[in-house]
């Protein structure tokens, strides 16, 4: 009876572990593609990171689109945007990350970089 419950875990950690294998992207803490940019939560999330940056750097960057965005499960939800913003006259990219937490009513940015703008 040892012997069988044995190798029905072995069977089923090996189809856990090859299942994971051929989907690398659903690794727990993995990053995720977001599938609809024009989410108004999506978007309240850069228009987070775009005002938190004007605040610290004392910058007046507006938000134009969300180009690129995926998420990752933590202690809340990472969030990883390439956002499109006017500065004056012209057009720049950022990387911004944020992190939500909203059952805590808590959002952090952690990163706003420039990037290049793809052409």
């Amino acid at each position: 009876m040892r012997l069988l419950i044995l190798a029905a875990a072995a069977v089923l950690l090996l189809q856990v572990s090859a299942s994971r294998a051929a989907h690398p992207e659903q690794l727990l803490g993995g990053w995720k593609p977001i599938k609809n940019l024009s989410d108004p939560y999506v978007r309240e999330i850069a228009e987070f990171a775009v005002k938190t940056h004007n605040d610290e750097a004392k910058t007046g960057l507006v938000l134009k689109m969300v180009v690129k965005g995926e998420t990752q499960g933590v202690a809340g939800t990472n969030y990883r945007l390439v956002i499109n913003v006017k500065d004056g006259a012209s057009t720049k990219s950022f990387e911004a990350i944020v992190w939500d937490k909203p059952w805590e009513h808590f959002r952090s940015l952690t990163l706003f970089k420039a990037v290049p703008a793809k052409v």
